[in-house]
């Protein structure tokens, strides 16, 4: 039984792969940080494109000169500013400004960082006349430099022109850097050679703390150090060669190679196993003679594949960022076999052209063959300057975040228990608090709308019925706010896309789910609609009569668009209820497997939805605040739990139903109605209402949106979305991919609120078959290279046969003229 569990969960979940999202600091749109006069340019800002980085970099200085504060700090010292935008370039024989000529002024800016984005800055600085210091740790462009010989320069989008001086036309390394160099170096622009340690805020002035040096006093600071940070250098002959790197991007490049592997922390047994399993010859070599740093799983998977090259073997969630995929597992064809040589207690002394010589632990050398080198020895991590400097890092939270989340899911238990009929609204209603006081309120206003009020066939009498339900203020609440921030994510996110679905999800919120339920039926039950023929057929079928209210059970014409076992009311009823029962037979298992089979999962959670129409509209700047991880994927097994206890329940009451005198159908009907609404246990309930449908569905659901993304409930525990990821085993859908356009860059996985790693699927041309996927198109729209689309594919031979209509990424939409 267990083996068979392990088999159905790896089928349905764990066979995906499951990355992590590299931490970066949290970065306002113009560049801007939690910490006044700090900004932060280039690589960090998400897209590891030159374009990009030189872009944000000129865009920052420009920003920094149109704040006011900035302007009037710099005119209390007597210097005028000029726009940058309005200074031609005759001003060529400017000489920078350097601190060394006025030790004891405040300059108006420092750039720490001498790559495209930091230079790109400092152009735009100098020309603005602006006193400033950029600062390097090694040397100018220190990245395109350890770029391999004659590499291909991507840069990409192509009819892209970057804010700013710094331009970028060359295709080839070496041709790139001789165009950069010319158009900073060639200018005047001289880096200092300097460690910036970091940044402390003083008053209106922040200092920049440099390894050994004095301290700089600057205005404004911009930081450009790039994701990598500064990684260490094994100090031998031959590390300057294009062979050698100290990131992994794709395994398989280096199939059937000889690559050496140095280090003994987590990075560097990753890499061995990844390379090593898409076909490389790897040496391991490590100083010491055991491993103390990397993980134990880690190294018994190094072991596992040292003693057999077809172990079952493979790197679910590299630890380091500088391993970004991984080969095996569900890359299938991808995995050939290689093999790994151990080598503990030896050092590189020499790496050639064609070989690497090393130093063993007996003083011995061996020269072995050698096309590919892996440094993964460390390095100073950029985010520990960001900490030291008071800088906020995605995904991390401090006191004050999880003082505000506690406090945020303490009113969520308030307003759930408030109006889903617990505690809370007994009290009100006793004592007469709002909204239970309402309609006497409206009475008491005057005679005249007192009559209209006391009449419920009167639009402001059926409101007024409303208007003492506080689950009728919790519906218009959320429609509300489904409306505002689905405007604005339209604003926000201008495709064809995300107009149409977001349109669709405010359309069926609004009305189906709010005007029809809660005032166009009951109006029309109030002035007789349903008293005789078609009409009360129609209302007998679907809403039976109720003492008090409205006179029938309105409320679940939700079930018209919410399926059970997501609105599980319309089924589990004391005796059945025919209409709703063939309805939700049909929704659940006729409709929605074919939308699935066509379209996907995000067919229904994306377009239809009311849970997804709240996540993806107030939750929409939300959404990189998922978890991402092998743990966090198997804990979407969590929902296939709540599903088999809303499968119990129904067998249950089929099962009452059939044979209510008998033993077992009252044993049915007791064990159905504790565990649905009934069980209790320390005065706490213990039962599938108050756990499933109020606290997980709505207390968590809710309380995590603005830390942890507002598709929690939607991806761990949502009843309906278990059931459709089986569906969608056998689905056409799939997120098709563009291989050659992949940077690796990592946005899409961060942007996906359902915690799908996008990009070990895309920078291996794969197609993304991972059930969870919503089809929200985040990962489309924020690709800066255009390298998704949805798509449909024949499951048998992979054949994209169908790409879809509506235009989703930005980045295609410009490159065919939409």
């Amino acid at each position: 039984m267990i083996n068979l569990i392990r088999r159905y969960v790896r089928w349905l979940h764990t066979q995906w792969p499951a990355g992590v999202v590299e931490k970066l600091p949290v970065i306002n749109p113009d560049g801007s940080t939690n910490v006044p006069g700090v900004y932060i340019v280039g690589d960090l800002t998400g897209i590891p494109l030159l374009k990009f980085s030189s872009d944000t970099g000129a865009k920052a200085v420009r920003t920094i000169l149109a704040d006011e504060a900035f302007q009037r700090s710099r005119a209390t010292k007597g210097v005028e500013a000029r726009d940058s935008r309005t200074t031609d370039h005759a001003d060529e024989a400017f000489e920078q400004a350097r601190v060394d000529d006025q030790p004891d002024e405040i300059l108006d800016l420092v750039i720490i960082g001498g790559g495209v984005s930091g230079m790109a800055a400092a152009l735009e600085a100098k020309q603005a006349n602006l006193r400033f210091e950029i600062l390097e740790a090694s040397e100018p462009f220190s990245t395109i430099v350890n770029f391999p010989r004659a590499k291909p320069i991507y840069t990409y989008p192509s009819d892209m022109v970057p804010t700013g001086q710094l331009q970028l036309t060359a295709t080839v390394k070496e041709s790139l850097l001789e165009e950069l160099n010319a158009q900073t170096l060639g200018r005047g622009i001289r880096p200092r050679l300097a460690r910036a340690e970091r940044i402390v805020r003083s008053g209106n002035v922040l200092e920049v703390v440099l390894a050994g040096q004095e301290r700089l006093k600057a205005r404004r600071v911009i930081i450009a150090i790039g994701r990598s940070g500064n990684f260490r250098k094994l100090g031998v002959p031959g590390e300057d060669r294009d062979k050698v790197c100290n990131r992994l991007y794709d395994p398989k490049d280096y199939a059937g190679q000889h690559v050496l592997v140095v280090g003994g922390g987590d990075s560097a047994l990753e890499t061995a196993i990844a390379t090593a399993q898409c076909g490389a010859i790897v040496t391991l070599s490590y100083r010491s003679k055991e491993f103390s740093r990397p993980k134990p799983e880690n190294i018994e998977q190094l072991n596992r594949l040292i003693d057999d090259p077809m172990a079952d073997v493979a790197v679910e969630t590299p630890s380091s960022e500088r391993v970004t995929t991984s080969c095996g597992g569900f890359m299938g064809e991808y995995r050939k076999p290689g093999r790994i040589r151990l080598m503990l207690g030896s050092q590189v002394k020499q790496i050639g052209q064609s070989d690497v010589t090393l130093v063993l632990s007996d003083g011995s050398e061996e020269t072995i063959p050698n096309d590919a080198v892996f440094t993964m020895i460390g390095r100073e991590a950029p985010l520990e300057f960001f900490r030291r400097s008071g800088i906020r890092i995605r995904g991390e939270m401090q006191t004050r975040q999880w003082l505000g989340f506690s406090l945020f899911m303490a009113f969520c238990v308030f307003l759930y228990n408030w109006k889903a009929g617990g505690s809370l609204t007994t009290l009100f209603k006793q004592r007469g608090w709002f909204p239970f006081n309402v309609p006497a309120l409206l009475q008491e206003l005057s005679d005249g709308l007192a009559a209209r009020v006391a009449d419920p066939s009167t639009l402001i009498g059926t409101l007024a019925l409303n208007l003492g339900d506080p689950g009728f203020y919790y519906t218009f609440g959320y429609s509300l706010l489904t409306v505002i921030f689905g405007i604005a994510r339209i604003r926000r996110r201008r495709t064809p896309y995300i107009t149409a679905q977001t349109v669709t999800l405010i359309g069926i919120q609004v009305i189906p789910l709010f005007i029809l339920p809660l005032i166009v039926l009951p109006y029309l039950g109030h002035n007789g609609f349903f008293d005789d023929g078609l009409g009360k057929r129609f209302a007998d079928t679907f809403f039976p009569v109720t003492n008090g209210g409205h006179g029938r059970e309105y409320w679940r014409a939700f079930g018209f668009v919410l399926a059970w076992p997501l609105f599980l009311w319309n089924v589990f009823t004391n005796q059945p209820m025919w209409g709703w029962l063939i309805l939700s037979l049909v929704q659940t298992f006729v409709i929605i497997p074919l939308l699935i089979y066509f379209y996907g999962k995000g067919a229904y959670c994306g377009w239809i939805c009311s849970c997804g129409a709240l996540a993806e509209t107030l939750g929409d700047t939300h959404r990189q605040k998922m978890p991402h991880g092998a743990l966090w994927n198997r804990l979407n097994m969590v929902g296939q739990m709540t599903l088999a206890v809303a499968m119990v329940l129904l067998i249950a009451r089929l099962v009452s139903w059939t044979c209510p005198d008998a033993a077992m159908g009252r044993s049915m009907n007791d064990f159905y109605t504790g565990l649905l609404g009934g069980w209790k246990a320390f005065g706490t309930q213990l039962n599938y209402k108050w756990i499933v449908d109020t606290y997980l569905a709505g207390v968590v659901g809710l309380g995590c949106y603005f830390w942890f993304s507002g598709r929690v409930w939607c991806r761990f525990a949502c009843p309906l979305a278990a059931l459709m990821h089986i569906y969608a085993r056998w689905s056409r859908f799939r997120i098709i991919a563009d291989k050659k356009k992949c940077i690796s860059c990592n946005l899409c996985t961060a942007v996906c609120h359902q915690g799908i790693d996008i990009m070990n699927f895309a920078n291996k041309g794969l197609p993304m078959e991972d059930p969870q996927c919503v089809r929200c198109s985040a990962c489309v729209q924020t690709c800066p290279t255009g390298t998704l689309q949805f798509g449909q594919i024949r499951r048998r031979t992979g054949q994209v046969i169908a790409m879809d209509s509506l235009p989703a990424s930005p980045v295609l939409m410009a490159e065919q003229g939409r």
